[in-house]
C-alpha cells in the first residue's frame, strides 16, 4: 500500500490544478504587480492578486479590500494581535489552548507594555470558559482572540458567541480560523469578528502564505513598514505565484470533501478507541473539525507510536517533548484536564480528501499492533 499521510491539520499537499495555476507567474507573468499604467506582465499580475483576494472575500463574506495577504498563520496571528496591542494599553485575554503564535505573541506584547495576560481555562472538551472569559473582558481590554479550530484536538469554538460578548463591550475581537476555514462554514458579518486569520496550506495550497482579515474601519498598526504595498497595512513585494495559488485552492474546494473525511474520522475513532486504555481528546461529531482525531494511548510514549506507525507506512504526529520541539507536554491536552503521561501518549490522526475508507482499516488496525507491541515492551507499566 502507498504511503498513508495523515498529517494534514499540519499541512496538505498542494492540488495539481493550484500547481497550474502557479506557474504562469514564475514564468510568464513574472513582473512585479503593478497598477493598470503598467507594463502587461505587471498587470496581470496585479490582476491575480485581486482575482485571488475576491474569491477568499466572498468564502468567508467579506469585502476584498478587507483581505490582506501575509505570509501564514504566524505573520497574520502577530499583525493582529500586535497591531492592536502595541497602540492600546490593556489586559489582552486569550486562551489557554491557542497556538503558539498566539500565545508567544500576546505574552510578548504584555511584557513590553506592562499589562496583564489574561488566559481563559477551557472544559474537558476544549471549550473556551464563557463565565471566565466574562470575568477577564474589562472596558480596559486591548484585545481578546480566541481561535476558531483547535490545532491539536480540533474542537470548534462558537466565535460568534465570543464576538458578541466582545462588540458589547466594544473590544477587538480577532480568531485564528487557519484550522477551520473551508472546513466549515465562516461569515465575518454574522459572527460579527473584526479580525480572522486564514492560511493557504490546510487547504491543499502551498506554504508561506496567509491572509488577514480585517473589518473595515478598524485601526490596526501594520507589523513591517515599507513601501504602500497593501494599503500599507503589508507592505513589500507580494508572492504572486504563492496568493494566486492561494486563491486557487479556496475557488476549487469541494464541500463534499468534508463529508467524507468527517465519515472517514469517525470510523477511524470508533476503531482505534477499540483498543484497551484509550480516549479520544477534544469533542464528537459536528463540534470538531471534520478531519481530525486525537486519541491517547495510555501507558506508551507517542513518538514511539509516530516512528513504528511511520515504518509501516503511515505519517501521524504526537505531543510528546520530542516531536513538539519542546521539553514539556501538549499544553492542550494539559489544559484539557490530560496528565502529562496522557499528553506525551497523544496521537493526532489528521486526513485530507486523498484518503480512503481501506486507508483507514490499515491505519487502525496497525495502530492497534503498535501500540500492544509497545506496551509488552514499556517500562511506564500498563497499570495492571
Amino acid at each position: 500500500m502507498e504511503y498513508i499521510y495523515l498529517d494534514n491539520d499540519a499541512s496538505t499537499r498542494v492540488d495539481e490544478k493550484v500547481v497550474r495555476a502557479m506557474m504562469p507567474f514564475f514564468t510568464k507573468d513574472y513582473g512585479m504587480a503593478s497598477s493598470e499604467f503598467g507594463h502587461s506582465p505587471g498587470v496581470n499580475s496585479r490582476r491575480a492578486i485581486e482575482n485571488a483576494r475576491a474569491i477568499i472575500a466572498k468564502r468567508i463574506n467579506a469585502k476584498p479590500e478587507e483581505i490582506f495577504f501575509t505570509s501564514g498563520v504566524v505573520e497574520s496571528n502577530n499583525t493582529a494581535i500586535r497591531g492592536i496591542g502595541m497602540g492600546k494599553k490593556g489586559n489582552i485575554v486569550t486562551s489557554a489552548i491557542e497556538q503558539n503564535s498566539v500565545l508567544n505573541v500576546a505574552k510578548f506584547v504584555s511584557e513590553h507594555r506592562g499589562v496583564k495576560m489574561s488566559v481563559v481555562g477551557v472544559d474537558k472538551d476544549g471549550f473556551v470558559d464563557m463565565s471566565e472569559l466574562r470575568k477577564a473582558i474589562t472596558k480596559d481590554t486591548s484585545i481578546v482572540s480566541v481561535q476558531h479550530a483547535n490545532q491539536e484536538i480540533g474542537t470548534i469554538q462558537d466565535i460568534g458567541r465570543i464576538a458578541k460578548l466582545c462588540n458589547d463591550k466594544g473590544i477587538p475581537f480577532h480568531a485564528d480560523a487557519s484550522h477551520s476555514f473551508l472546513k466549515t462554514d465562516i461569515d465575518v458579518r454574522k459572527t460579527g469578528v473584526d479580525m480572522m486569520t486564514l492560511s493557504a496550506h490546510n487547504i491543499y495550497g502551498p506554504k508561506g502564505v496567509g491572509a488577514l482579515y480585517v473589518r473595515e474601519g478598524m485601526e490596526l498598526r501594520p507589523l513591517l513598514f515599507g513601501g504602500g504595498e497593501q494599503k500599507g497595512m503589508r507592505p513589500g513585494l507580494e508572492d504572486v505565484p504563492s496568493i494566486v495559488g492561494f486563491g486557487k485552492a479556496v475557488e476549487i474546494y469541494d464541500k463534499k470533501d468534508n463529508a467524507e473525511m468527517r465519515a472517514l474520522r469517525d470510523d477511524l475513532i470508533v476503531d482505534l478507541l477499540k483498543v484497551k486504555d484509550t480516549h479520544l481528546n477534544g469533542p464528537r461529531g459536528e463540534k470538531r473539525i471534520c478531519n481530525n482525531a486525537n486519541i491517547t494511548f495510555k501507558y506508551v510514549e507517542g513518538e514511539s507510536i509516530l516512528l513504528h506507525l511511520d515504518m509501516r507506512g503511515i505519517a501521524v504526529t504526537t505531543g510528546s517533548a520530542c516531536f513538539s520541539r519542546e521539553l514539556t507536554p501538549s499544553h492542550v491536552v494539559t489544559a484539557i484536564g490530560g496528565s502529562h503521561a496522557d499528553a506525551h501518549g497523544s496521537v493526532r490522526f489528521s486526513l485530507s480528501k486523498h484518503n480512503s475508507k481501506q486507508q483507514m482499516a490499515y491505519v487502525a488496525k496497525n495502530a492497534k499492533e503498535v501500540v500492544e507491541k509497545l506496551r509488552e515492551i514499556s517500562s511506564v507499566g500498563t497499570g495492571d
